[in-house]
């Protein structure tokens, strides 16, 4: 007899998020479903608005992608009218961009998905000498001795003695599925309070070139800091890039570089060790996709980007599709199970530039028992490339790295795979794409600093210029002009899609990385990401207790709150949704 299991909300994302699963008699989920349950409304904001100042309303769509919105905003205008960037500025936004990966995967890691697998509790039962042991043979951190997680256990002690949990609270604690001993639960623990205080350090990147954080300040045409050559005054140093800033990036750089090498890497390959398992379940679809991201020329050169574009299919590193983003037969959203309509109708697909965000709430009034899976059930719409349904993030991009023979990233990943004697299949998996993240982390943060490098060579060869004001007045726009500003944010592909008419933006639109991931079922019945990968060799030790569940939706980093949105253009609340 199936059976319907509710997960609402689902706990450690941003936004709102339902996941209904269907069980078999034996406990095995034959058929998932994922809601956003917040209205979508970002897109009417922006609408007659210059297009210059775009990025500050886009960049609120999120406030833990602090800053991709903001820089895909920006791309697109530059898109539109073809505005070129200066090659410092291109670098200071890559320094930004990576800075956010690494800051966005540690932080989730440790604070959002960790605790699928760490069990906090048990770790009071952890001998802090045999931790130190534990802690000494896999990684030369210094923070490893036993009175250091004697000292955290007392702090564990203290909260579980309290009666009240308080960051801990809500875990499904001594549920069987919990395989870590006690000591490897104390060091992780420890690891989670540690990264709470290296994050506050490595945001100040962020600020130094951005102003502030979150939410740092952008410029349509290049970058708002300007460069000094020498060490500023007081007053500038606190304004402008300098030696002494670039030296303090340098030194946050190092910080992030020693916590991924010494702490996130070998706590990543230390908890999949005993979970090898979760590498052959949760992947679904097989099917990839990149936009690219990191060019060292400029957007319009996909030829230079870091990471590349491109589509896989079904697994095959072998070959690698091409991707077109302002081509009308490759992208295209739906809302066949979407409340949402197209004046075309609600099987239509429309690429993003002829995009529209039609409201049409056709579902039962919160609360409810289950959703109408066979109507419309999600605020969410669902992307597609070529019809098919694509999976975004740094899975996909350990894939596109892979099969492009990055060395970097093809190096470490089989150095994963032989640490934990796994195949490369493997990688596609719920714990594959939480070790891609970590992958990527040390990639990344490691280019961060070739790329502050080449940054000091161009002041130091006297090349300090961060804007392009040429196209700064709309008198010297086209009357009507369509760009598209991508990016590869830490969830994946975002995409934001604008229509330029008479100097004011005519048409907006976001694909945000979890509308391509969460989004829900297609008009010909595809599933999306999180669905099809909930489907794959999933079971249900407890339907009370659904772990299984948040360990895969937690391995894609939900973010619901950048694919759905709760305001008009008036600012007032469309619908309030309550929860049982």
């Amino acid at each position: 007899m199936s059976r319907r299991i509710v997960v609402d909300p689902i706990t450690r994302i941003e936004g709102h998020l339902r996941i209904e699963a269907e069980t078999s008699a034996d406990g095995n989920i034959t058929g998932a479903w994922s809601s956003g349950t917040m209205v979508r409304g970002i897109e009417l904001i922006l609408k007659g608005r210059d297009p210059r100042e775009a990025w500050a309303f886009a960049q609120r769509i999120c406030g833990v992608c602090t800053l991709v919105h903001g820089i895909a905003s920006v791309r697109s205008v530059e898109d539109a009218l073809k505005w070129s960037i200066p090659a410092n500025a291109q670098l200071i936004r890559n320094l930004m961009i990576a800075a956010q990966h690494v800051h966005d995967h540690v932080m989730h890691f440790y604070h959002l998905h960790a605790l699928d697998w760490v069990d906090v509790v048990s770790a009071l039962k952890a001998d802090p000498k045999a931790t130190s042991a534990l802690a000494q043979s896999i990684s030369s951190y210094p923070k490893s001795s036993p009175g250091y997680f004697a000292d955290t256990q007392k702090r564990v002690k203290q909260f579980v003695e309290s009666g009240q949990l308080g960051i801990f609270a809500g875990g499904f604690w001594g549920h069987p599925e919990y395989k870590l001993p006690p000591e490897a639960n104390l060091m992780a623990v420890a690891h989670y309070l540690e990264a709470l205080a290296w994050q506050r350090e490595v945001v100040k990147l962020h600020a130094i070139f951005g102003g502030k954080n979150p939410h740092p300040n952008f410029l349509v045409g290049g970058s708002p800091s300007p460069i000094s050559a020498g060490p500023g005054s007081s007053g500038a140093a606190a304004t402008t890039v300098n030696i002494v800033t670039l030296d303090e990036v340098r030194q946050i750089i190092r910080s992030m570089q020693a916590f991924v090498d010494q702490v996130y890497l070998p706590d990543t390959l230390a908890i999949a060790s005993y979970y090898k398992d979760w590498f052959a379940r949760g992947e679904g679809l097989g099917n990839f996709l990149t936009v690219g991201d990191f060019p060292s020329k400029g957007m319009g050169d996909a030829s230079t980007n870091f990471i590349p574009s491109g589509v896989i299919l079904g697994r095959d590193l072998s070959h690698i599709e091409p991707v077109d983003l302002r081509d009308p037969a490759q992208v295209q959203e739906f809302v066949a199970h979407s409340w949402y309509d197209y004046a075309g109708g609600k099987k239509t697909g429309l690429h993003p530039h002829q995009g529209e965000t039609r409201l049409n709430y056709t579902g039962p009034k919160p609360p409810y028992e289950q959703l109408d899976v066979d109507s419309s059930y999600s605020w969410l719409k669902s992307p597609r490339w070529r019809g098919k349904p694509m999976e975004v993030g740094p899975l996909a991009r350990l894939a596109m790295l892979y099969a492009n023979k990055h060395e970097p990233t093809k190096a470490l990943a089989d150095h994963v795979l032989r640490t934990l004697d796994l195949p490369l299949t493997a990688i596609f998996s719920t714990m594959g794409r939480t070790a891609a993240r970590t992958i990527e982390s040390k990639v990344l943060a490691d280019q961060m600093m070739n790329w502050l490098d080449t940054l000091v060579a161009n002041i130091k060869g006297g090349d300090l210029s961060v804007q392009n004001t040429t196209l700064w007045e709309p008198s010297s726009w086209p009357k009507e002009a369509k760009g598209v500003g991508f990016m590869e944010a830490p969830r994946g592909a975002l995409c934001h899609y604008v229509v330029i008419k008479d100097g004011l933006i005519d048409n907006y639109q976001a694909v945000v990385p979890s509308t391509w991931n969460a989004g829900p079922r297609d008009a010909v019945g595809q599933p999306g990401a999180y669905e099809a990968a909930l489907m794959d060799r999933h079971h249900l030790h407890d339907p009370k207790q659904p772990l299984e569940i948040q360990r895969t939706v937690h391995s894609f980093d939900p973010c619901i709150a950048c694919a759905v949105h709760v305001v008009d253009p008036q600012g007032e609340e469309l619908t309030r949704i309550s929860v049982r």
